[in-house]
């Protein structure tokens, strides 16, 4: 998202919980400041301080696993730091776009006839991560009504790409990447293999963000999806494909969740129409963008054309 917006010609401030050993690109209006969404007076501080004129609010305790073992920080971090967000963002004199990072759990599980699903449809979700994005969802529409705030709502369906990590595609091929070079048994360990999922490329969700931000309707919610499902035992037999290596396949019981949509797929229809947005890039073409990361497969190249447009920007702390 940064790399996008910089190349744009925006400003970009990105923030982080924790630096460790992760290494930052160096461009040229592009810094970085640490922040914890359950600080509310270092999100206040820095609101004050950069005056950002949008918000992508991507920071959150993302995985529904997690949320089941500790469901109190989830909502700290997922309803609590927004709020503190919203809060500070009520009292800036200009106050910014807001782009949140809603999500597809939200719905829960969805009877076959309403696949793909819209965003009319019933928000029911299945463990406590789903519900702390059903609060910010609410949070967010309300101070849009209330406040004024121009929020836009992103229900993010399954996205993947290089870098991604604790999802299917990243973790099969992280592993088959590590056989592939000798450093593991040819033995993939996996999870529930039956659930079908449309995984859109992590380029497409980040052009899906920005148009929002430009052109979505404020105080709307809109759908992030991929065109198709594939069950994720397709997934798994894609990148063995692509990795040429052969492995066996062993379910493990850690890798299994307590309840699981079957299907998971939305419509976007409303995100095209009111933005122009549309996905470009493949399963396969992500598949090996995210081998070339590791040395595997020639990586896809996708790049961000410049724009004259110089605005500043600030990102939400990545828990």
């Amino acid at each position: 998202m940064v790399k996008f917006l910089q190349a744009k010609g925006w400003n970009v401030i990105g923030s982080y919980l924790q630096r460790g050993s992760v290494s930052f690109p160096e461009l040229p209006n592009l810094s970085f400041t640490q922040c914890n969404l359950q600080n509310g007076q270092r999100i206040t501080q820095l609101l004050a301080q950069y005056e950002p004129t949008h918000i992508f609010h991507l920071g959150a305790q993302s995985l529904p696993t997690a949320s089941w073992a500790d469901p109190v920080t989830t909502f700290q971090s997922n309803v609590m730091g927004s709020l503190y967000l919203f809060e500070a963002a009520r009292h800036m004199k200009r106050r910014p776009v807001i782009v949140s990072a809603c999500s597809s759990a939200e719905y829960g599980n969805v009877p076959a006839s309403a696949i793909p699903v819209t965003e009319e449809q019933h928000l029911r979700p299945l463990h406590p991560y789903g519900i702390s994005k059903v609060c910010l969802d609410l949070l967010a529409r309300e101070y849009f009504l209330d406040h004024n705030i121009p929020a836009v709502n992103i229900r993010l369906f399954n996205t993947t790409g290089p870098g991604k990590t604790s999802d299917a595609p990243s973790d099969f091929v992280r592993q088959l990447a590590r056989i592939k070079k000798g450093l593991q048994s040819p033995i993939i360990e996996v999870g529930n293999l039956e659930p079908r999922r449309a995984f859109l490329d992590v380029s497409d969700t980040v052009r899906g963000f920005y148009l929002a931000a430009m052109k979505g309707k404020r105080g709307e919610a809109y759908n992030l999806c991929a065109t198709r499902t594939h069950r994720i035992r397709e997934l798994l037999k894609a990148a063995i494909r692509l990795s040429g290596v052969k492995a066996e396949i062993r379910p493990v019981a850690r890798l299994m969740r307590p309840s699981d949509e079957k299907i998971i797929f939305g419509s976007t229809q409303k995100i095209r129409k009111d933005t122009g947005w549309k996905p470009l890039n493949s399963l396969d073409e992500t598949l090996k963008s995210m081998f070339g990361l590791l040395g595997c497969c020639p990586v896809i190249a996708l790049t961000a054309r410049s724009g004259s447009a110089r605005r500043q920007e600030i990102l939400s702390a990545l828990l």
